[in-house]
């Protein structure tokens, strides 16, 4: 649990009515930031032969969130070798991928050691993944009602996008070690062509992710897991009007009308019309045509008002049905191997996350160590 956390008091400096600053919490997916540099960058060494590029590529991520992001606490996650209870439902969880290369396995002791003399706290949890542990601090964080503290996950890894939240957002390594994009809200519905970053476990029930053998449902590809979770809100929803074999008509005309229509400055009156529609047996044309709408400075609000009357727009064509049905049991199952533990059982004291600035020193003499001079040339812009 979250220890004697207390919100900032509010400074008197403040004029009346003046929002006092979010302090920030960064959360660090150390392994997924380890893998990433390794992959990017080419092989470095020190002259006695010491394997370190990995090292370099993550302390070049730690050090640019630094100064964009201006952290008031730091925390670091890893995964542990063995087993999670993933495995327990299905022993074939990432099977598929190949075993780690040495090369990152010898340099994760490295990346600790310098975190640890930078007076970092670190997380990690036999059985768990640090998707997991980031899900666990996220959680114990937002629910010691601390609308002040904002929470940025540093990763390279989008399965924790599902954790973006009105206070959480992800800093994302998209390519390389220096092209990084922060993920909120609004970017994931945008990536996801309309779904929340809540919806998508059950968005990779149906479809499944083949980077962790994540099976899905065989036969339901991307485009149709979106429209089906936008439509229905939860697998959960889908399944139970899938078993109670509900008929409704999807309304091709009206969504037409969502494209077509220019009188109004919003999407919502033509979505309102879809859910009305009863004319056409066309069963994704509303969605599309939410979509490919241009006329709203909030893209998904028609989505939305399509999601929130999915019982009187979605009809499932009868294949869609039968793949659906034949597939209940690798759904569910991909469902709770992709959705994060939010109740890791860790020990988490936001205070001894405490972060004031860099020891410059400090790190001068680690970056000698390693032979990053480079590093220490970077150390003034901090």
């Amino acid at each position: 649990m979250v220890k004697d956390y207390n919100p900032p008091a509010t400074s008197s400096h403040l004029s009346k009515g003046e929002r006092v600053p979010k302090k920030r919490l960064i959360v660090i997916d150390s392994n997924s930031i380890v893998h990433r540099a390794f992959h990017a960058l080419p092989q470095l060494s020190t002259k006695s032969g010491e394997v370190v590029g990995a090292v370099y590529g993550f302390l070049l991520v730690f050090l640019k969130a630094l100064r964009e992001l201006q952290p008031d606490y730091i925390a670091a996650t890893f995964d542990l070798p063995g087993p999670t209870f993933r495995h327990e439902k299905f022993k074939e969880y990432k099977a598929t991928r190949p075993p780690t290369a040495q090369g990152i396995c010898e340099q994760l002791p490295k990346v600790k050691e310098i975190l640890k003399a930078f007076n970092i706290s670190i997380f990690e949890k036999q059985g768990f993944e640090a998707d997991d542990i980031i899900a666990t601090i996220s959680s114990l964080v937002s629910g010691q009602r601390t609308p002040e503290l904002e929470t940025i996950i540093l990763s390279g890894d989008s399965d924790t996008f599902q954790l973006v939240d009105k206070n959480t957002k992800v800093y994302f390594l998209r390519k390389g070690v220096k092209d990084t994009v922060l993920y909120d809200e609004n970017r994931v519905l945008e990536k996801y062509e309309g779904l929340c970053p809540e919806k998508l476990a059950d968005f990779k029930g149906l479809k499944g992710d083949p980077s962790d053998n994540i099976p899905g449902v065989k036969g339901i590809g991307e485009k149709t897991a979106i429209n089906l979770i936008l439509k229905f809100g939860s697998l959960e929803n889908l399944y139970k009007e899938v078993e109670e074999d509900k008929s409704s008509s999807p309304p091709l005309a009206a969504a037409r009308a969502v494209k077509e229509d220019k009188s109004s400055s919003t999407p919502f009156a033509a979505a309102r019309a879809v859910k009305e529609d009863k004319s056409s047996s066309t069963p994704f044309a509303a969605a599309r045509a939410v979509k490919e709408d241009k006329s709203s400075s909030t893209p998904f609000a028609a989505a939305r008002v399509i999601d929130e009357n999915s019982e009187t727009v979605a009809e499932i064509p009868p294949r869609i049905k039968e793949i659906l049905i034949k597939g209940k049991g690798q759904a569910f199952l991909s469902k709770a191997l992709a959705q994060a533990e939010r109740n890791a059982p860790i020990d988490f004291d936001l205070k001894e996350c405490l972060w004031q600035k860099l020891d410059k020193e400090k790190a001068r003499e680690i970056f000698e160590k390693f032979e990053f001079q480079s590093l220490i040339n970077r150390l003034t812009e901090l």
